[in-house]
């Protein structure tokens, strides 16, 4: 099959790599480079670096509504695009074009988490199970279809980067079988239950600030759905103090929620209703330290994270 690929971040990498082997992958289309750093050094996103290495034609367009950039795509005639993280809206025109359509990976199960941040929300909303979900793209927010859906288990231990890089693997392997499904007329695609969906917002700074008067679980999956970005954080004193990695336990909260405390050589921080073992913290201005490491760094005593 003859595909045009759309995508940006990390997330997209493997799947792009996997349909490069299969298929005939004509062009790639990916976000602008930008400058990154304190050097402002102008980067490349994964893709286009995959891409690159494969010597396919790339393309970087600010939007793809001009006329251009949509003769372009005509003129490559795509049995199909596939879209993984892209970052564009595509326009009406550019979804009529292929023969097969235009098919999105989405990672999340359809109709639940549309949007921009379906795998950090799925931790943040404590559930057990999320997947990928590979759609028909139409003009709603990931409205279209459902074509193929493989499910994934998350783990307590699960944080954005760990269930970022299942689902990522899970893409590729299922974007392989469902274009398959599409040149053996082997898909029936099923409609959408709306009164089923919700939403998946952009993820903003603001909702990683903790507020300990939370309970310990809201409090857990904060720090795992926004792992390292834009990572979940409280103020020791006037520092901010992300932490990383925490773990709940059995353990009720006497204190008032955000003391700290230092038991059995352990941290732990009081919540509304249980103690909450941190794991992992930064202080603003150092590098991330283990419990054991910040506790030889800092005094403790009579602290209040707030």
């Amino acid at each position: 099959m003859k595909i045009i690929y759309m995508g940006t971040p990390d997330f997209a990498v493997l799947p792009l790599e996997n349909l490069i082997k299969h298929h005939d992958v004509c062009a790639v289309f990916t976000q602008p480079d930008k400058q990154k750093g304190r050097g402002m050094k102008l980067l490349s996103p994964p893709v286009k670096t995959i891409a690159e290495k494969h010597n396919i034609m790339v393309f970087q367009p600010q939007t793809l509504k001009s006329p251009e950039i949509i003769n372009i795509i005509k003129d490559l005639t795509p049995d199909c695009i596939v879209v993984a993280a892209y970052g564009q809206i595509l326009p009406s025109e550019i979804l009529q074009i292929p023969k097969f359509g235009c098919v999105n990976i989405h990672a999340s199960i359809l109709p639940k988490f549309r949007g921009a941040s379906p795998i950090q929300t799925a931790i943040l909303h404590g559930i057990d199970e999320t997947g990928i979900t590979t759609m028909q793209m139409s003009e709603g927010l990931d409205t279209g279809d459902i074509l193929e859906v493989a499910t994934c288990k998350i783990t307590d231990d699960d944080n954005y980067q760990t269930l970022h890089d299942k689902l990522k693997t899970i893409g590729a392997d299922l974007i392989a079988k469902t274009l398959t499904g599409l040149e053996n007329v082997t898909i029936t695609p099923l409609k959408q239950d709306d009164s089923q969906s919700s939403y998946a917002p952009l993820i903003t700074k603001d909702m990683a600030k903790l507020n300990f008067a939370n309970p310990a679980n809201t409090i857990h999956n904060q720090i795992r759905g926004l792992f390292k970005a834009p990572g979940a954080f409280a103020f020791l004193v006037d520092k901010r103090l992300k932490i990383h990695r925490a773990k709940l336990t059995d353990n009720f909260a006497e204190e008032l929620p955000g003391t700290l405390i230092r038991r059995d050589d352990k941290l732990y921080v009081a919540c509304k209703d249980y103690l909450l073992e941190l794991l992992d913290l930064q202080l603003e201005g150092s590098r991330a330290l283990s419990a054991d490491d910040f506790i030889r760094g800092q005094n403790i005593i009579n602290k209040i994270l707030n």
